[in-house]
């Protein structure tokens, strides 16, 4: 099945239900460079023969400047020049840096993904964010530029290491709450076990998660309004992250429900229970024993801090979010609440 976005600054094609065999009728073999990680490499180097393929190391930790450096020396050596094409093929730091790398190279050549986790099929890959962590702050340095194409073969994940099937849920969990709220019961009435265990039932979550994010990149992709949206949990996600080497869908797991008791003490939100035990039910964590006081200097440093203020993505109910500038002071209870010792013992 294959599905044409449109977006202001171009077009994606999604090639879903497909399969890694018939990528080369997608592209040039001979003008393709394929960014992938050691991890992914070991498991696909006999499907990979014959692709230039560029190694990375795997983890949030190679997500920087040096490995985009090194992947630009490689390109040079190889002889890549504007009629060659990127393509990331892994998760979603490998399509974070591939899509940057190829955003940058010689001004930008074209690039597609390959995504092989379930976060980077719902999330990472789709949308046009490519960039890299700067020290400990996550994606200080990126580019919003569309890939031209991506192609799921979903027999990728079979491979995939079952707690990362869990951090994919995190972002699942997170579209259903922001804009899906028949999907956050489809969720409650499934479980993890199912998803794996049904590819007909897995296809069609995808591309329903696919197509939440892709819509809301469409009416917003630079990030103005809605798009804002996707960033429910990721605030305070994101400022315990990279401190406590959380696994990524962890992190927004721990910042849904700190936001979610946030839009309980703004907005007067009632379902913060439901959130709670959605997550716990995929394995997922609901507290975590941060430091208030370096999450809150952390957020201070957060791309989507406007002055004393922080652009926080609430709920007004679930399927119904809202963005709204809150002050530290408004912040800081719920954060320092949440962390700490106050929640060690849950």
């Amino acid at each position: 099945m294959k599905k044409k976005i449109k977006y202001s600054s171009g077009e994606t094609i999604f090639h879903f239900d497909s399969s890694l065999e018939s990528l080369d009728k997608l592209v040039d073999k001979n003008a393709t460079f394929i960014i992938t990680d050691d991890n992914v490499y070991h498991h696909y180097q006999k499907k990979l023969k014959g692709w230039n393929v560029l190694l990375i190391k795997a983890g949030e930790a190679y997500k920087n400047i040096d490995a985009v450096q090194q992947l630009i020396g490689q390109l040079i050596e190889a002889g890549a020049d504007r009629k060659s094409t990127i393509i990331g093929m892994g998760g979603g730091v490998t399509t974070d840096i591939a899509g940057f790398v190829a955003s940058i190279y010689l001004r930008g050549v074209d690039f597609g993904f390959i995504p092989t986790s379930v976060l980077a099929m719902v999330d990472a890959s789709v949308g046009g964010k490519n960039g890299v962590d700067v020290g400990i702050f996550k994606n200080m340095a990126g580019i919003i530029r569309q890939p031209k194409f991506l192609l799921y073969d979903y027999s990728l994940l079979k491979t995939l290491p079952h707690d990362q099937w869990i951090g994919g849920f995190a972002e699942i969990i997170k579209h259903a709450c922001i804009k899906d709220a028949a999907m956050f019961k489809l969720l409650e009435a499934h479980s993890l076990k199912a998803f794996k265990k049904s590819p007909e039932l897995l296809s069609k979550l995808i591309q329903r998660n696919v197509l939440i994010k892709a819509k809301v990149v469409q009416e917003d992709e630079t990030e103005k309004g809605d798009r804002k949206l996707l960033n429910f949990g990721h605030t305070l996600g994101h400022a315990i992250e990279n401190t406590y080497q959380l696994p990524h869908g962890s992190a927004v797991s721990i910042g849904m429900v700190v936001a979610a008791y946030l839009s309980k003490a703004v907005l007067d939100f009632k379902e913060s229970e439901r959130i709670i035990q959605l997550v716990k039910a995929y394995g997922l964590p609901a507290y975590y024993d941060y430091d208030p006081k370096d999450a809150l200097i952390k957020m201070r440093s957060d791309k989507k801090r406007v002055k004393d203020q922080i652009h926080f993505v609430l709920l007004e109910k679930i399927g119904k979010a809202i963005h709204k500038p809150l002050s530290m002071d408004q912040i800081a209870p719920v954060v320092e609440a949440m962390g700490g010792k106050a929640i060690s013992n849950k």
